[in-house]
């Protein structure tokens, strides 16, 4: 889930039943504050006292307007108080080493949902009380960035929506990993898509596809000719719509699982739906992102208590 990505800085209020990458509205004195992958955060309300004490200076620093800003404090200070702490894929920031690199990370080492994971399919266990996923989406003008970890095209119409057992999630933006971050019976696919939705109440809820090599993908072809090589500091305009719903494979089975954001910090309560067949791109598709991003994905994590769920029936 790979933000669910702006900045890194998400948190999740937990749920019981189950994202992806990588979140909820961070509300100090109603000001909304950072945001991760494009996802506004929320505050646990479960948050140890002593946290919750240094989260909000520090979101208060963050979101202060110039009129709020004590004439005393030292803008070159503010900003580097305000910075997000520094990770990546590989070497002393890469994901074994994410839960020491702050303390908002913690959950990274010390998580016990986390994602993503390998789906090993003699554990599914079948709930047919799980309703289908009742997928809204309208062919929309996305606008495309590249936040420095991924790829990522953002929804500003606010349009697209997913009903996941009557609850009713708006997407948000759509990002890439290469490779695929979760695994069916241990096999990694050659990349993945996450789409971030979010709730009224703040939680996300990420439906994930798999990606194989194959003929081109003509829904992504627009995007594709206009991938940012570098971080971009505005998003790029997209010139043709992308038909969701024609990106998305005609069989919707999928997997039902509580997780966590795949990116600092790693929060949790994550309702993650991941679709069991792959849609294909080309191997040029697929090298154009891999030379920008040659391994952005965040290895399985233990499964733990949890347990995998879908309603298909065989």
């Amino acid at each position: 889930m790979n933000k669910i990505e702006q900045n890194s800085s998400i948190s999740t209020k937990k749920s019981g039943n189950f994202d992806f990458s990588e979140a909820f509205k961070l509300k100090v004195r109603r000001v909304q504050c950072k945001n991760y992958e494009g996802v506004v955060v929320h505050v646990q309300k479960k948050i140890i006292h002593g946290l919750l004490v240094l989260a909000i200076p520090f979101s208060l620093a963050a979101c202060s307007s110039p009129s709020n800003v004590a004439t005393t404090e030292k803008p070159k200070e503010e900003t580097k108080s305000s910075a997000p702490p520094h990770w990546s894929y590989e070497g002393d920031t890469g994901p074994a080493k994410w839960g020491s690199l702050d303390p908002s990370f913690a959950s990274c080492a010390n998580g016990t949902e986390q994602s993503p994971i390998d789906i090993e399919l003699s554990k599914v266990k079948l709930d047919k009380t799980i309703q289908e996923l009742k997928i809204d989406y309208k062919p929309t003008v996305f606008t495309l960035m590249n936040n420095g970890h991924t790829i990522q095209l953002n929804d500003p119409t606010g349009s697209n929506f997913l009903t996941i057992d009557g609850k009713k999630y708006k997407l948000l933006q759509m990002h890439f990993h290469k490779p695929s971050e979760n695994q069916i019976n241990g096999q990694s696919f050659d990349m993945e898509g996450h789409l971030v939705h979010q709730s009224e109440d703040g939680q996300l809820a990420v439906l994930g596809f798999l990606i194989k090599v194959g003929k081109e993908n003509s829904q992504l072809a627009d995007a594709w000719s206009k991938l940012p090589k570098d971080k971009t500091k505005e998003d790029v305009k997209l010139d043709k719509p992308i038909d969701l719903a024609n990106l998305l494979p005609q069989d919707k089975k999928a997997y039902f699982y509580s997780g966590s954001l795949t990116t600092p910090p790693c929060s949790e309560g994550v309702k993650w739906n991941v679709l069991n067949t792959p849609i294909e791109m080309s191997a040029e598709q697929v090298n154009a992102f891999a030379a920008i991003f040659p391994n952005n994905s965040r290895p399985v994590q233990p499964l733990k208590d949890r347990s995998i769920f879908t309603n298909y029936i065989s």
